[in-house]
């Protein structure tokens, strides 16, 4: 049976993406931390990160690292959070969101039920960063 995050990297369900690539994709939360929090997905099933070799999580990582940098751009944030917890969704997935403190990677904080037009314009504002950052998905999302 195909997770939910391999649904949504196949367009049953929709997502906001930020990046694609022919390994990985990126899309917005729907339960975001922050403004402009992000799952780095691999395309491939691996049900967590200790399943996954080192070229897949070297390159979930650099990703991440691409988007984190556009975060704190996009959001003037002094730091971008990482977390990879994998209780939610039983496929590996990388959680990158702007930071201001330590309270920001506290899930209890996630907001359940975001303005899905602020959804739309934090994409839309973290694209945008991507571009001006040098960091355009290969296959691009615009």
């Amino acid at each position: 049976m195909s997770t939910l995050f391999s649904r949504i990297i196949e367009g049953e369900i929709p997502g906001r993406f930020v990046w694609r690539d022919d390994r990985c994709v990126a899309f917005l939360t729907i339960a975001p931390l922050r403004p402009g929090h992000t799952l780095v997905v691999p395309r491939s099933e691996v049900n967590e990160w200790t399943d996954a070799d080192d070229d897949m999580l070297a390159h979930l990582v650099g990703v991440a690292r691409h988007i984190g940098t556009a975060q704190k751009v996009a959001f003037d944030a002094p730091r971008a959070g990482l977390i990879i917890a994998g209780f939610e969704v039983p496929h590996l997935h990388v959680h990158v969101f702007p930071a201001w403190n330590i309270d920001d990677f506290d899930f209890g904080n996630a907001n359940p039920h975001p303005d899905p037009a602020e959804l739309d314009a934090a994409a839309d504002t973290l694209r945008e960063a991507l571009r001006e950052t040098g960091q355009r998905s290969p296959f691009g999302v615009e």
